[in-house]
């Protein structure tokens, strides 16, 4: 019989087993070229139509959701502080929206040569094929060890305690963001089509919220009656042209930090790409929804910057300690509007949760079916409710781990850190791989998808991650240490130390095991009764 990585006998019988090496398969070379006559490219993966629910809508709504959690509410003041003056801090969010869109075209080519789902599993395992397994074993120990859900369900629970007036303690905040992740387990586990829309739902209010913000600063600058600044506040003048560049030129560590901050607001044009084969017609799809999320993010980042710094003054901004949005509503409305945007900024987060675990759910799912992690079968399933509810649970259980188990200060930080520098690492090594496509030594490979990058915003997006990985390693300035008794460093070389573990798992399931026992890996797929296939390995005598 089979075994699987676990070495576990794999339940199917042997005339559902089936070579793997199929025009499907990224790990040994092969991708959807345009000139295949697979238009949609959901032949490209092995999933049934039926099973693919989702549209240019929730594929959308997957990446802004994504994209825009809290961040919206608060960093501008942060990109503000760094920056110096307010026309120096909107030319940050312009050089971040080019950023983002540079990143969008590397998930859209990618994503329409290999439409599968995954994200950089299927990509990094297609360019980095030697040696073979290394990059799926490294990319699966920062999907399976990092809670991505963790910093963000915390902020929700502190949020709904500020909407009810309640003072978040060290566990109040922290049983409700365990409620939360629990809440959004069961609901895309059990109930996907409902998940889905609540998901979509949240999407849109999200929209709908920014929107207003925006076209209430527009009303505010038209001086229409009811949106002026109320008596007490300081009036901004922040808009002017002769304030709007007080205080540029605050030197290039400042700098660095205010692009640092700008570009990570961006991230979460690839989420949709984690969920390729449940999209319908995913290569159109794909092509449409990136775009079409990453501009309204685009056009809603903007609008709703100049709406802050029409209505609250710099001083206000940079004196009040707090986030931007509450001052705006504030001296809009009157204190009493900061409870209702806790509750709005507390619904966002939501949205951000529920695509986070959706996505990240799928990917251990991937992994799943590559066979490469333990008890993959159990991993790839979709049973009970034809939902990726193992891969959903292991995510909701290291996120509530990481929720529940760091105590304040530091290590709350630390995880928090953790759960974004290795995008920064997996993104130069898929973008630096793209590049490496283009060169001749990859001309065999002809690669050649339905969607290219211009060369100039992949090679924009590579340098740029470049500058993600390298800014944390700058010693901070005195009185901006990240930490307080930390290693500025510390969570890079934690990053660093988990892709080293992947290394090992590698060596030592399929290097050192099989010369030892005397065996070689071959791998076979396995059709489930879910109809979803997936690789198991066989051990044959060497």
């Amino acid at each position: 019989m089979p075994l699987d990585v676990a070495g576990q006998t794999d339940r199917e019988s042997d005339p559902l087993l089936e070579p793997l090496l199929t025009p499907k398969d990224p790990a040994e070379g092969v991708a959807l070229h345009r000139d295949d006559g697979d238009e949609n490219g959901e032949s490209f993966d092995d999933v049934p139509h039926a099973k693919r629910q989702l549209g240019i809508a929730s594929a959308s709504f997957l990446i802004f959701n994504r994209v825009i959690g809290t961040g919206i509410f608060a960093t501008p003041s942060v990109i503000l502080r760094s920056s110096g003056s307010v026309g120096v801090a909107m030319l940050m969010w312009l050089l971040g929206a080019v950023v983002a869109a540079a990143g969008t075209s590397v998930f859209i080519e990618l994503g329409t040569g290999l439409p599968r789902s995954g994200g950089e599993k299927n990509y990094l395992e297609y360019i980095y094929r030697r040696p073979k397994f290394l990059a799926t074993c490294i990319y699966a120990t920062y999907s399976m060890l990092i809670g991505s859900s963790s910093a963000n369900s915390i902020v929700f629970g502190e949020y709904v305690l500020h909407a009810l007036d309640i003072t978040p303690s060290q566990w109040n905040a922290r049983f409700i963001a365990v409620a939360c992740l629990t809440f959004v387990f069961i609901l895309h586990g059990t109930f996907l089509t409902a998940g889905l829309r609540l998901q979509n739902g949240l999407g849109f209010f999200k929209l709908l919220v920014l929107l207003t913000i925006a076209v209430f600063g527009v009303f505010h600058l038209a001086g229409v009656p009811g949106f002026a600044v109320r008596d007490g506040y300081e009036v901004s003048h922040n808009l002017r042209w002769s304030e709007m560049w007080e205080g540029s030129g605050t030197g290039a560590n400042a700098f660095v930090e205010s692009l640092y901050n700008v570009i990570w607001s961006f991230i979460g044009y690839s989420n949709a790409n984690y969920a390729l084969s449940e999209i319908r017609d995913p290569v159109r799809t794909i092509k449409r929804a990136a775009p079409a999320a990453m501009v309204s993010v685009t056009v809603v980042y903007m609008f709703v910057n100049v709406a802050y710094f029409a209505v609250v003054s710099k001083s206000d901004i940079l004196g009040s300690g707090r986030i931007i949005a509450a001052l705006f509503f504030r001296n809009l409305f009157g204190p009493i509007a900061e409870r209702i945007l806790s509750t709005i900024i507390a619904l966002s987060t939501l949205g951000n949760i529920l695509a986070v675990l959706f996505s990240q759910g799928r990917v251990v799912q991937e992994l799943g079916r590559e066979g490469i992690i333990p008890y993959s079968s159990f991993f790839a399933s979709n049973k009970p409710f034809n939902a990726p509810l193992p891969g959903l649970f292991w995510q909701w259980l290291f996120s509530a781990l990481y929720v529940m188990a760091p105590p304040p200060g530091d290590a709350y930080l630390f995880m928090l850190n953790m759960s974004s520098y290795p995008h920064a690492i997996i993104n130069t090594f898929v973008s630096g791989g793209l590049l490496f496509l283009y060169t001749p030594w990859c001309r065999k490979w002809e690669w050649n998808p339905p969607f290219r990058a211009p060369k100039l915003l992949v090679a924009f997006f590579f340098a740029s991650n470049i500058f993600l990985i390298f800014v944390p390693l700058i010693p901070p300035l005195p009185g901006t240490e990240l930490y307080d008794f930390l290693p500025y460093w510390s969570h890079v070389f934690v990053a660093v130390s988990i892709s080293l573990f992947g290394v090992v798992y590698w060596y030592i399931w399929s290097v050192w095991l099989p010369r030892r026992n005397g065996y070689v890996l071959v791998r076979q797929l396995v059709r489930q009764d879910d109809g979803i296939s997936r690789s198991v390995f066989r051990k044959v005598a060497a």
